[in-house]
């Protein structure tokens, strides 16, 4: 074995299927669904160490600090943070890590893989991805099936060349894709033997996708060559030219090359796998009950069966009386409560409620920044009062309001707070005053969080009320808090 594998992780999805848990503010390859680490970070851990370089991750603007912040949680350095300006599917994604990987490192062999999906036995993966190695070094590009234990309609199937062996764990020739079946269609797929789920997991070198680009979709390859060449570093993220990638396509690698390309092969895998595509994943997934029912947070389930209830918050509890097959998911500030046979229908429901101009479509209740968190506790006419949580060493911009006033409550640490020209150390059970117009910033000098309480009172509370004059974190997006 020669060189290292690149894993390329694709993280800019919003996970619509999974609200509300999951959204465009915090979509689900960044919460945790089991276990202590998210999706994301379960990717990171899964491909790290021996024999894997450090990963590439191409992401969107608005999670470029998430990306960072959970990769040093799990100890996990990337080799690079390439910044989407819009999402434009994973083709596009996937040419540009190509293109970087290959400037650094000709020849590489790169493993190109989603940042949501749930691996139970990563060993075996990796195994997997070691007996696929030598396919992918001859030129050929490889995709992984997942060994089916059941007639899935979620998900898409790929057609063998030929049925699998029982002791067979390599690489097979590649027939056909086939789109996502109805039910009679995947019972007849499960019973052939001859078919296994797309992971959308992928191994080649930069030499092979990049001629495959070069034959199959060279208007997809010329614009990402433009939006590469013209990137400019941002801090430690790279932000792809904007004006370049106006002109990208938004298509699948699926239907830009590997529907085309003649050289394809397919890594079987029979370890757990799933990409958590909705509720009924998660229930899947789950460890249910005698009846059935997986819980998860303060719930109580009362003559229940085959249905999943999961609260988010340590103040709600969850009761189900007489539920089948149903799943109850509640958050802070929405509830979902749908059959688990209808509950791919989820993202129609997000749709709806983004037409209507419902905020909890697409934004939490809980707002993430790159020094921390806040959250609105309450609102009323003229006034809000929001929780807010930096992290240590964090620091919000240097700033002022054009419309509000502010007042600072510090509940746990200690904040470093400048008002004017002064700075100074506020303790808890402490107070001040920030009135309007007058610049002021907040720091955590500790080792702990910081917890405050703001208190803001004005003619207009919304987050664009923001006159921004220094940022540590060289944010260009108008509005942006803190």
């Amino acid at each position: 074995m020669s060189g290292p594998v690149y894993p390329v992780f694709l993280c800019g999805g919003s996970g619509t299927r999974l609200w509300p848990v999951s959204r465009k503010s915090y979509p689900k390859q960044f919460s945790r669904f089991s276990g202590e680490v998210s999706l994301f970070q379960a990717t990171a851990r899964r491909f790290s160490g021996e024999g894997f370089a450090a990963p590439m991750v191409i992401t969107a603007l608005d999670f470029r600090f998430m990306v960072v912040e959970q990769m040093a949680a799990v100890e996990v350095a990337p080799a690079a943070v390439v910044i989407e300006p819009d999402p434009r599917n994973t083709a596009p994604a996937v040419i540009v890590a190509a293109l970087m990987l290959e400037a650094r490192t000709p020849g590489a062999l790169m493993l190109v893989t989603p940042s949501d999906h749930v691996i139970a036995d990563a060993a075996a993966f990796q195994d997997a991805v070691r007996g696929a190695r030598a396919s992918a070094e001859a030129g050929r590009i490889v995709t992984f099936g997942i060994e089916p234990d059941r007639a899935e309609t979620g998900y898409g199937w790929l057609e063998l060349e030929q049925a699998l062996e029982p002791e067979n764990r390599r690489p097979v020739a590649l027939r056909s894709f086939v789109e996502k079946p109805d039910a009679a269609h995947a019972a007849e797929l499960l019973a052939g033997g001859r078919h296994l789920w797309n992971a959308g997991i992928f191994l080649f070198t930069t030499t092979t996708i990049l001629a495959a680009f070069k034959l199959h979709a060279p208007e997809i390859l010329a614009v990402a060559r433009r939006a590469v060449a013209r990137a400019e570093p941002d801090l430690s993220f790279t932000r792809l030219d904007p004006g370049a990638w106006a002109e990208m396509p938004d298509v699948s690698l699926d239907y830009a090359v590997m529907e085309k390309a003649d050289n394809l092969d397919v890594m079987p895998f029979c370890g757990g796998w799933s990409d958590l595509g909705g509720w009924e994943a998660i229930w899947r997934e789950g460890v249910p009950d005698k009846a059935g029912v997986v819980q998860h947070g303060p719930t109580t389930a009362i003559a229940c069966s085959g249905s999943l209830l999961r609260a988010e918050a340590a103040g709600q509890h969850v009761v189900g009386i007489g539920l089948e097959d149903m799943i109850v998911v509640a958050m802070p500030d929405a509830v979902l409560v749908a059959p688990r046979a209808r509950a791919q229908e989820v993202r129609l429901a997000v749709a709806t409620m983004k037409a209507q101009g419902v905020p909890q479509a697409e934004t939490l209740a809980r707002d993430y920044r790159p020094w921390g968190w806040y959250e609105s506790l309450a609102n009323g006419n003229r006034f809000q009062v929001k929780r807010i949580v930096v992290q240590p060493g964090g620091i919000l911009s240097l700033q002022s309001h054009i419309h509000r006033a502010e007042h600072w409550i510090v509940v746990e640490g200690t904040a470093q707070v400048t008002i004017g020209s002064e700075v100074s150390l506020v303790s808890e059970n402490t107070s001040v005053y920030i009135p309007l117009g007058v610049k002021h910033r907040l720091e955590n000098p500790g080792k702990m969080p910081l917890t405050l309480i703001e208190v803001q009172t004005g003619s207009y509370l919304g987050e664009d009320d923001i006159v921004r004059y220094e940022d540590r974190y060289a944010r260009k997006e108008n509005g942006a808090k803190g």
